[in-house]
């Protein structure tokens, strides 16, 4: 009987993590399924900027970024983007406090092709809807807390669909195709379930880092673990991005504006405070870092000019400063430099977007959400073919099973881990022992009492 009390309580948990976690798991996999595919979908959205003609020699770097500030009146230069090819638009992105525009410039005749906000391009709106809901710290929030039980639901389903006592492979492994619709959903649900949950869990534990509340805890981890105040190279929410921004924005113009002679930088040049760009540009193209890479102006007199490489695989990620006044390197941080937790948390991320290791690792990830859209949609099927009147319907318990210290170390280490789920576990826990099983009508309901 107490084997049979641990397996209703195993698959009422697995149950209600579901029915939590269904919804947010089906946005999750159709935004990041399309965020797999940023490169791609980037290079179709910029293709009409890109075969340009040209008659003559290119206007200079110093007068395309003062073009697309003209175009955004008001505006700083933020980033000049060196272009993969000769005959592309060049973009660069220009900002007012904390709002950036991406101008794509013809390289020659600084005609303004283009521009475009840079939270309205299309993958920073995919960006924020996968993070976030678009709906900041409290979206993020919310996706924690789906994510991390959707960790649970997937670690108690795996161990409800476990083969065990001497049971074969079909249904589990593979699934058996002519015992009915019942038994096809059933299979199919399982067998997704046991050939994907790891690559699943992985998937949603490099994923956590952007999360608002778990990316302040791993920052405060990381604060400890390190005497360094290096910023993170991975994004900590959409009001911290923006927070950024502005703080850029604002050395952007102390270091360009009419106060710049005062912290000696760049006015040796003829064309003013952009006159570095001309010197800086080629010494940077002449590096061959891996692109997207963007060149910063300083953010402060004690500061330099930065050449980056934002290139999705990070750890082919480098970060140069020049001198604005010279060109020269004064310094380089390549990614084996960085903080060890940075590179584990960098080659994860790597791995979360699918850049890691090329379309190969796109396909996985494809792979992986594809099988979460199948797990989810097989479980509404499952549960709208099985539901009883006057319940929510957990489903019945279907054999015996012995305690495992194995899972309850899972789910307390991920108490611990993600703080946010342990309260929320908690919650849930008290939440079920103090009140529902003490009024009978929503415990029948919620499966904690026999009906």
């Amino acid at each position: 009987m107490r084997e049979e009390n641990l397996y209703r309580t195993v698959w009422r948990w697995h149950f209600y993590a579901g029915l939590f976690c269904v919804p947010f798991i089906l946005w999750l996999s159709a935004t990041g399924g399309l965020y797999l595919f940023k490169p791609q979908i980037e290079a179709m959205i910029d293709r009409p900027y890109a075969g340009l003609q040209y008659t003559g020699p290119l206007a200079s770097p110093s007068a395309q970024a003062g073009a697309a500030m003209a175009a955004v009146p008001g505006s700083v230069l933020h980033r000049f983007v060196l272009s993969d090819r000769i005959d592309q638009a060049t973009q660069i992105v220009v900002g007012k406090g904390a709002e950036e525009t991406r101008v794509y410039i013809h390289p020659q005749t600084l005609a303004i092709l283009n521009s475009v906000g840079e939270e309205d391009r299309l993958m920073r709106l995919v960006f924020r809807l996968h993070g976030e809901l678009m709906a900041g710290a409290a979206g993020s929030l919310i996706v924690e807390l789906a994510a991390s039980w959707a960790i649970i639901m997937l670690l108690t389903g795996l161990f409800l669909w476990w083969p065990r006592s001497g049971a074969g492979l079909a249904g589990t492994v593979y699934p058996r195709l002519r015992r009915g619709k019942a038994a096809f959903w059933r299979d199919l649900h399982a067998v997704t379930g046991i050939w994907i949950s790891l690559l699943a869990i992985f998937l949603i534990l490099t994923g956590l880092p952007w999360a608002n509340n778990w990316g302040n805890y791993l920052k405060a981890v990381r604060g400890m673990a390190a005497s360094y105040s290096e910023k993170q190279d991975w994004s900590a929410g959409s009001a911290a991005d923006a927070r950024d921004r502005a703080a850029l924005d604002r050395g952007a113009r102390m270091m360009m504006g009419e106060h710049a002679e005062h912290g000696g930088m760049v006015m040796a040049h003829a064309a003013g405070p952009l006159g570095a760009l001309d010197l800086i540009v080629p010494r940077a193209q002449a590096l061959g870092l891996a692109g997207p890479v963007e060149i910063s102006p300083p953010a402060g007199p004690d500061t330099m000019w930065l050449v980056k490489s934002n290139a999705a695989n990070r750890p082919l990620r480098t970060t140069i400063g020049m001198d604005g006044n010279t060109g020269e390197i004064m310094s380089r941080e390549d990614f084996g430099q960085r903080p060890f937790i940075d590179r584990v948390i960098g080659i994860g991320v790597a791995a979360h977007e699918g850049a890691l290791f090329g379309w190969v690792n796109q396909a996985i990830g494809l792979v992986t959400v594809l099988g979460l859209i199948l797990l989810a949609l097989s479980a509404i099927v499952m549960w709208w073919r099985r539901r009883p009147g006057g319940a929510l319907g957990a489903p019945s318990p279907q054999g015996m099973i012995r305690h495992s210290w194995l899972l309850v170390g899972l789910v307390v280490a991920l108490a611990f881990l993600a703080p946010l789920f342990g309260v929320s576990l908690a919650v849930v826990i008290a939440f079920e022992r103090l009140l529902l099983r003490r009024a009978q009508g929503p415990a029948r309901w919620l499966g904690l009492r026999a009906g």
